[in-house]
């Protein structure tokens, strides 16, 4: 049922910009507000819709500094928000946002809201190399109010053992699934080729997709100068790509906000179920690498206050910066994996593109346009930041729930999942112990550099450690399983070194 503070979202828009002459390339508040104003037109509605907005949020933005993106995009839409919010870094933000606004429309503390994002790296790169300087805004205006946990992903300890950047830590993830799933190296290479080839296909369809060629299993799989080596397992084309220029934008307001804006029923999507934890924070913490017990305690929240299972979602769009993503995502959710139903929507962040993070708000609009076309499915979208370690899902229906809409604290889930077991982390390691995790990271050219190890000790206690640098053992680790493999951990200048035996 639908009462009138039941939260909906009413409109949305993307924008993605390709091969525009620099003189006329828009900066990026001005395509936030470009998709705004799409995102009023699909709601029925034209621009003047947006001055109507009490509430105007940004997604954390990294390719152009901007001191207060949501004031600076509420100028260029000609609203007058009481609110201005920034979020925090993270792929779950645009999710987060939604249901945490969702929860605001709600309690009636927010009558009309937008939820914008925008990453614009492909112009700034094509216009250094023209030597091209761009006359973008620069404002110095007082900062935002921020939203969102603010912590780094990553702690100094792991950072220091080349654990920084998710090029450098998705792969230890895949590599433990892969040993978890008893795969051999070949297998696994021609399942990710398979799970991204069916991701591409979906982004050739897509018309805000940045990639529309559709590429096969092989290519994806297959390594060549275009695909060099990232990190071990992951070639280029299974890497979340950042050299895009999009943006998506959402509104959301209430039942009685929407009859009073004129917005016609046939617009209105509802949230109906929302949830968003965090797994234990940093790497180091997690119990094992190939699970997600936030994930799976999410998708379990949002789906109990949908009153649906897995079996009855019809679109799905599961976070996918890295194979590993997607896979541990629906484990979690109980999607089987023969399941015939398409895990993304958009494409993936590989194919459809990678704007920072943002990429969910795409997700989001897609599904918006999914339901909206077959009246009464479902749609479940997952957002996820740092190293799987922020999750949001939110499920979307044109169909409100039977019940009034509420939502279960997070603080409660989250209590929980804080209190999960983990391994006692030994910073200064040295002994015998086995590989529980690993990878190894390759240059812009594709050449090996260093292996990097998550460890346990036999009594379980776990270390973090680099490899030698030795070309033959490098090659080794990705040739032949390195899961389980045992060896010596020892402390060389601060940094612990694994040599495997």
């Amino acid at each position: 049922m639908s009462d009138d503070r039941t939260p909906v979202l009413i409109g949305a828009g993307q924008f993605t910009p390709r091969d525009v002459d620099l003189a006329a390339a828009k900066e990026p508040v001005d395509m936030m507000a470009a998709a705004a104003r799409q995102a009023a037109v699909d709601a029925g509605a034209d621009a003047r819709l947006l001055s109507h907005l009490d509430s105007v949020q940004v997604v954390n933005m990294i390719c152009w500094q901007y001191r207060n993106p949501p004031r600076l995009l509420a100028e260029r839409i000609g609203a007058h928000p009481a609110e201005a919010l920034y979020s925090t870094v993270g792929g779950n933000t645009p999710q987060w946002l939604v249901n945490t606004t969702a929860a605001r429309i709600a309690a009636g503390k927010v009558g009309l809201a937008l939820i914008a994002g925008a990453e614009a790296f492909n112009t700034p790169r094509r216009a250094r190399k023209a030597g091209v300087e761009l006359n973008w805004t620069r404002d110095n205006a007082p900062p935002p109010a921020t939203v969102g946990d603010p912590r780094m992903g990553s702690s100094d300890h792991e950072m220091a053992h080349s654990l920084q950047m998710p090029t450098q830590i998705y792969p230890l993830f895949e590599n433990a699934l892969r040993a978890r799933r008893g795969l051999s190296i070949e297998a696994h290479r021609q399942r990710l080729g398979e799970l991204y080839g069916r991701f591409s296909a979906v982004a050739a369809e897509n018309p805000y997709a940045w990639f529309r060629t559709a590429r096969t299993p092989a290519e994806i799989a297959t390594l060549t100068a275009e695909n060099r080596m990232i990190g071990f397992p992951y070639p280029k084309y299974m890497n979340a790509i950042m050299d895009v220029d999009q943006a998506a934008a959402i509104l959301m307001t209430s039942v009685a906000g929407a009859r009073r804006l004129g917005i016609d029923p046939s617009r209105w999507v509802y949230l109906r179920g929302a949830a968003h934890a965090h797994d234990l924070w940093f790497l180091s913490e997690r119990m094992n690498y190939y699970m997600s017990p936030a994930i799976k305690l999410c998708g379990q929240t949002a789906m109990a206050m949908a009153g649906i299972s897995i079996k009855q979602v019809d679109y799905f769009d599961l976070y996918s910066c890295f194979p590993c993503a997607v896979q541990i995502a629906a484990d979690m959710l109980g999607i089987p994996a023969n399941d015939p139903r398409p895990l993304t929507v958009t494409g993936g962040l590989a194919f459809a593109g990678g704007p920072g993070n943002n990429y969910t708000t795409h997700a989001i609009a897609t599904v918006l346009e999914k339901v909206r076309a077959r009246p009464g499915t479902i749609g479940l979208i997952t957002g996820l930041g740092w190293y799987v370690t922020k999750h949001a899902v939110g499920i979307y229906s044109t169909t409100p729930n039977e019940r009034p809409w509420a939502r279960e604290a997070p603080r409660i889930h989250q209590e929980e999942l804080d209190r999960m077991p983990h391994p006692e982390l030994v910073p200064h390691a040295s002994g015998r112990g086995l590989i529980e995790a690993y990878s190894v990271l390759h240059d812009r050219d594709g050449q090996p550099t260093v292996g990097v190890v998550i460890g346990r000790f036999e009594d379980g206690r776990r270390f973090l450690a680099n490899t030698p640098d030795d070309r033959t053992l490098l090659e080794n680790l990705m040739t032949h399983e390195g899961v389980g493999r045992r060896g010596v951990v020892s402390p060389v200048n601060g940094i612990n070194r694994f040599a495997p035996d």
